[in-house]
């Protein structure tokens, strides 16, 4: 049986945006840290994580999320943060400042469509946050919380959301190449 690695996510697309958190990646590499920055054409939302599914379920997450209607509606990207927190930080994360609340609406609603074809269980609560990086280690740690505060209320700019995107996840030993299954424009 043929496995996809699939999730359900908003790109970021905005070129301002993208050259505003490549400046941020280029200042963490010179932190020292022990991270894996996300390639720029990787940069997205993720609303569901689905997991690995059978290429036989594909055809009936694109019919359920065709199904869903949602408006158009604008994302400002803020402030830096990290998961799970800053004593063991292992993912480095913009928030979301305004239009949250609609971005989290969307998530909701594509999950309730959708969560019966996943694979994977999501237990959190959907938090709003644009994944910038990955922690592999505590190294240079101290350098993070001061960098992390540096950057309490700086805004990266405004993001149009009108698509939510089927992707699928092809993991390589140089990262994750992902590639669209259905594009679902939002009116």
């Amino acid at each position: 049986m043929s496995l996809v690695r699939s999730f359900i996510a908003v790109d970021i697309e905005s070129p301002d945006v993208i050259k505003k958190i490549e400046e941020i990646q280029r200042e963490v590499l010179r932190l020292g840290l022990d991270i894996k920055l996300v390639e720029r054409e990787n940069l997205h939302i993720t609303l569901r994580f689905l997991g690995e599914i059978p290429q036989s379920r594909v055809d009936s997450i694109i019919k359920a999320l065709a199904s869903v209607k949602f408006n158009k509606f604008l994302i400002k990207l803020a402030e830096l943060g990290v998961f799970p927190d800053l004593s063991r930080p292992r993912v480095l994360w913009i928030g979301v400042s305004q239009g949250a609340e609609e971005l989290t609406k969307l998530a909701n609603i594509v999950r309730e469509t959708v969560d019966k074809y996943a694979e994977h269980k999501e237990d959190r609560e959907f938090t709003p946050h644009l994944t910038i990086g990955r922690i592999k280690s505590g190294q240079n740690a101290h350098k993070l919380r001061e960098f992390v505060q540096r950057y309490k209320g700086v805004e990266f700019g405004v993001v149009a959301v009108e698509k939510v995107k089927l992707k699928r996840s092809v993991l390589t030993p140089r990262g994750p190449i992902y590639s669209d299954l259905f594009v679902l424009h939002l009116t």
